[in-house]
């Protein structure tokens, strides 16, 4: 071994120090000298160390081989060498024998254990705490990081388990984590969240657990380092806080819907209290309006705890007034984010001045609180109130300032978007339900009962529509629809449908024309949206579908067309039929295609459903399955027509719909001999005298003598014009039902108009007295020709 050429001190020998406890490294050099000190044996090392040879070194004063004053190694040149010296006596310490000298190694700069020394020292002064674990994962060695994180000493801790030092689960899956390393071999990590028994809260730590091995690759024990990253760990959650924010808030499109979300993300992971308050104006859709100069009444939105609430905490739906001392007051008026400890003199003041504000802090136990005003576009919507407790998370820090704004930030946008939602919905729903028949109509022809489920429930608004319309000759018009879309727009749509019809089956169009003009005037109106560049890319009406029928209790006939829409389906009493084989024409908006009629016979008392495809196509069934399963729902027994339309909802549509639902049951009646009379007439003048006869005979038979003078005018009226200006044949048809109706038809396509006659002309008076002693009269045309009608009001005069 070559000579070891660094200065430092020599280590003298204490006494009494065993030679198997130096902390040294392996000698480099022995010397034994006899009792007065001179040298009798030397190692090779020693040879080397000096520079001499054994010879040269043997025999000499042992203190030849120290520097004058006795602190170090001499080599032969002279030099001072950079090891440590350990003196040993031989025999006892009054009596020695002699003497051996170990030389070897290099001191520490103080002279106080060497390598070993600084080993241990960085152990024990590392200031990450490390934890060392035996084969059977006791407690061998901590650092005092570790022990002051622990609260325990480690002779308190040696050879115990951790989880016997401290209990809980987290200590236990820690314990469960090293078990394995000794089994496995292979490192883990955990990264905990716990306050451990030495720290005042709870920590994020990064635990690497790895084993500690052999020469031979065995594992003899465990090493754990456990490392505190709070701050990471919080920059982190704050990032996943607002990140799932900008996923969770805003998907429910309802006020009080967005607040729970907002404070379902909040609590527990970084608030253990949180309300949030809006303005009585913006959770009915409205916009906010200035504060009020006294206490402020708001409207609790959403409220939510990491604990049990207490019996007395508000519940959402509930207003509260707050003095203008409140925080929450103060943020409204002032609009900035406020950050309080509830020691604070102006805590101290509003829980004065609010009792049952105090008892609620008092109840949760906050010690901090954040208050955030929710303002959008100008506006202050609300206040968010965020709280924790003193033995849950740390007390709310500057940063934490920020991040209740960037989160209400967020919810102010989502909770405007509902509060928008909100006013459109109302307004389409007002809409909606001042267009829409209220409740089954009442008509002799039919019985109806009707159902809309709007696609949202009850507070959304869409595009379905139905009607009953009364139509001359007690005939009923049925009317079903569907336009694209849920809202305002599409409730708009719906009326102007529904109007449309109305007009044309006013005029008494049979159900193809009254498609095909139903279909110009769809047409027409996506042009001139098209040219109007403030709509926007709304979806216009084209894609609308409908279904018109006209059923005739005096013929018992129905005659219906369909644009683009499901058929009908005609249940006999028999419980035969099924869907109606009509031809589908074209949806509303298309143009230029023609729409086909399709006429049958209707028993009397047959069901007729019309329905929209949201009906049968509920729950994702294929629509053909849907239809069946609505045949199969009406099928089934009910004691009225509106039971049975409640049974078809719940069979059909039991959960959640994602499409509008409407239904239109009508059960058919057929007037009898009791309530109609008609007569063939020829055209001859002549005639008129006997129909008028005929007319009187039958009123006496229908007890309506009363009715008699006035239902023989309109009959010699109606039927002079026929004979004199139309071709026959010639009908005479009378209808007793909630009026009395006189019908002429004959073979001419040319209606009679109204017009105020001159005092020289001598025509033109007799419609115009029809229409003076009337209810109502009309023109229809047939497939044959025309007819003119007059309703006379029963009993009236």
């Amino acid at each position: 071994m070559k000579p070891d050429k660094r200065p430092v001190r020599l280590v003298p020998w204490s006494a009494g120090v065993p030679f198997d406890t130096l902390a040294c490294d392996v000698p480099e050099a022995i010397v034994v000298t006899d009792s007065v000190g001179r040298v009798t044996h030397v190692s090779v090392g020693a040879a080397a160390l000096w520079g001499c040879t054994p010879e040269e070194i043997i025999g000499t004063p042992v203190a030849d081989l120290m520097t004058p004053d006795e602190t170090a190694v001499r080599h032969r040149d002279g030099r001072a060498l950079d090891t440590r010296v350990h003196l040993f006596p031989l025999g006892s310490d009054e009596q020695p024998a002699g003497f051996v000298l170990v030389a070897g190694g290099r001191p520490d700069s103080a002279g106080e254990g060497g390598d070993a020394a600084l080993v241990t020292w960085a152990f024990d002064q590392h200031p990450t705490a490390f934890l060392i674990y035996d084969h059977e994962a006791r407690i061998q060695r901590l650092n005092t990081t570790m022990s002051r994180i622990m609260g325990y000493r480690e002779d308190e801790m040696r050879g115990r388990f951790l989880a016997e030092i401290v209990p809980g689960s987290v200590y236990e899956e820690i314990e469960r984590r090293i078990r394995r390393v000794l089994e496995t071999g292979q490192p883990e990590y955990t990264e905990p969240f716990v306050r451990t028994p030495g720290e005042a809260r709870a920590h994020a730590w990064f635990m690497d657990i790895f084993p500690l091995k052999n020469a031979a690759g065995q594992v003899r024990g465990v090493a754990v380092s456990a490392s505190d990253f709070s701050q990471q760990y919080d920059s982190r959650e704050r990032l996943a806080l607002l990140s799932e924010a900008r996923t969770r808030i805003g998907a429910s499109l309802d006020v009080q819907g967005t607040a729970q979300e907002l404070a379902e993300v909040v609590v527990p992971r970084f608030a253990d209290v949180v309300s949030v308050d809006l303005l009585e104006s913006v959770v009915l859709g409205g916009l906010p309006g200035p504060v009020p100069s006294g206490p402020v009444p708001l409207h609790r939105a959403a409220y939510r705890t990491a604990f049990a609430p207490a019996s007395h905490a508000p519940v959402p739906g509930t207003v509260q007034r707050h003095p203008r001392s409140s925080p929450i007051a103060r943020c409204l008026v002032d609009g900035r984010a406020a950050r309080h400890a509830i020691t604070d003199r102006e805590i101290v003041r509003w829980l004065a001045d609010d009792p049952a504000q105090a008892e609620q802090i008092r109840a949760c136990g906050i010690r901090s609180l954040i208050v955030v005003p929710i303002r959008v576009h100008g506006s202050t919507l609300g206040t968010v109130l965020f709280g924790r407790r003193a033995t849950a998370l740390e007390p709310f820090g500057p940063e934490c300032l920020a991040v209740t704004e960037d989160l209400v930030a967020r919810a102010a946008i989502c909770l405007d978007n509902a509060r928008r939602f909100t006013r459109d919905s109302g307004i389409a729903l007002a809409l909606q339900r001042s267009l829409l028949p209220r409740g089954p109509t009442v008509h002799p022809a039919v019985e109806t009962a009707v159902r809309y489920l709007p696609a949202g429930g009850e507070v959304q608004a869409g595009g379905d529509w139905f009607d009953v319309i009364p139509l001359p000759g007690a005939r009923v018009g049925l009317v079903i629809g569907d336009v694209v879309g849920h809202g305002v727009h599409a409730s708009a749509t719906m009326g102007r449908l529904r109007t449309a019809v109305r007009t044309l089956a006013d005029i008494d169009l049979p159900p193809d024309e009254l498609l095909t003009h139903l279909d110009d005037i769809v047409t027409h109106a996506e042009v001139e949206q098209d040219t109007d560049d403030t709509l926007g890319d709304i979806p216009g009406d084209i894609g609308a579908t409908c279904v018109y029928a006209v059923y005739d209790p005096v013929s018992g006939t129905c005659s219906l067309a369909r644009a683009g829409h499901p058929a009908p389906l005609l249940i006999p009493p028999d419980d035969s039929g099924g869907v109606i084989d009509t031809p589908v024409g074209p949806p509303l908006g298309l143009g230029s295609l023609p729409f086909e009629a399709t006429e049958l016979t209707v028993p009397e008392g047959s069901l007729l459903a019309l329905f929209t495809d949201g009906l049968v196509t509920a729950g994702g069934r294929d629509i053909d399955d849907g239809v069946a399963a609505l045949r199969r729902a009406l099928a089934q027994p009910a004691s009225s027509l509106e039971e049975l339309a409640d049974t078809v909802l719940r069979t059909l549509c039991p959960g959640p719909r994602d499409d509008d639902i409407a239904l239109l049951l009508a059960r058919t009646r057929v007037l009898d001999r009791d309530h109609v009379a008609g007569w063939d007439l020829p055209g001859d003048p002549a005639v008129v005298c006997e129909a008028r006869k005929r007319v009187r005979d039958l009123l006496t038979t229908w007890k309506l003598e009363e009715e008699a003078f006035v239902t023989e005018l309109v009959v010699s009226e109606l039927v002079t014009n026929a004979i004199r200006y139309a071709t026959g044949p010639i009908h005479l048809q009378l209808v007793k039902e909630r009026a009395l109706i006189c019908e002429v038809s004959d073979g001419s396509s040319i209606a009679p108009h109204l017009r105020r006659a001159r005092l020289s002309d001598e025509g033109g008076r007799g419609l115009f007295m029809v229409a003076e002693l009337t209810r109502r009269w009309g023109t229809r045309y047939t497939r044959t020709g025309k007819t003119i009608w007059a309703e006379q009001s029963i009993g009236e005069r």
